[in-house]
């Protein structure tokens, strides 16, 4: 999980929007500036597409290295290169839409999409009343990369809509999302068979800041 926000990303120009939700992935290149494991960099890394692609046909620029002869042959084979990449990124890397509608039944997809509203809006009424907030709506955006077979990359951030912006979380903040959103049993990877089997990559848990009730503010502001 990589939480974006002023703080935590290095390219914070990526971070201005004007419509909500802010989407990222396939759209722009987010780097982390603090918290990120070299795990996370790979895997962001991983998620450029181009990257992926020039991986994928390497096995082609190996052949023509080996057997020159055949390099010109090779060479304007575009239709094996296509069905390479085809086969690696729709095949391998994602899942058949039969596939996918097998991860969670009816009941299940509801299941955790009630439990993610539950925690979103625990995580987004903490914020608000923390800081006092009385205006607009906050959302909680969780994108997640379409990937199936490999580690689940979610960018998760609070998009506010007086602006609109996204909120630069304190390290408080950002430990509530960490501690609350992917625990038990909507864990990380079971968010992603969510997305998956829904086939939408972009999660909203919307709050309206004045429907905030003055003993959760109290609540907040107590540490309670």
């Amino acid at each position: 999980m990589f939480i974006l926000s002023q703080t935590t990303v290095l390219n914070r120009s990526v971070l201005e929007f004007r419509e909500m939700p802010r989407k990222f992935l396939g759209r722009v290149f987010v780097w982390p500036r603090i918290e990120g494991s070299w795990r996370l960099k790979l895997r962001l890394v991983f998620e450029i597409e181009a990257l992926r692609y020039f991986a994928e046909l390497a096995p082609f620029a190996a052949l023509a290295l080996i057997w020159r002869d055949t390099a010109v042959g090779i060479a304007q084979a575009p239709a094996l290169m296509v069905l390479m990449i085809f086969a690696v990124e729709m095949r391998l890397l994602r899942l058949k839409p039969a596939a996918r509608e097998k991860l969670l039944d009816a009941a299940g997809r509801d299941r955790l999409l009630d439990l993610l509203a539950v925690r979103g809006r625990t995580i987004l009424t903490r914020i608000a009343a923390g800081r006092r907030m009385t205006e607009g709506a906050l959302h909680l955006v969780i994108e997640q990369s379409d990937l199936a077979r490999v580690a689940p990359l979610s960018l998760v951030s609070v998009q506010w809509t007086e602006g609109p912006q996204i909120l630069d979380l304190t390290a408080e903040e950002r430990r509530l999302i960490r501690d609350t959103l992917f625990a038990e049993p909507l864990t990380e990877r079971a968010m992603l068979r969510l997305s998956l089997a829904r086939n939408e990559t972009v999660h909203e848990v919307p709050l309206e800041v004045r429907t905030i009730p003055a003993h959760a503010r109290m609540a907040a502001l107590t540490g309670v």
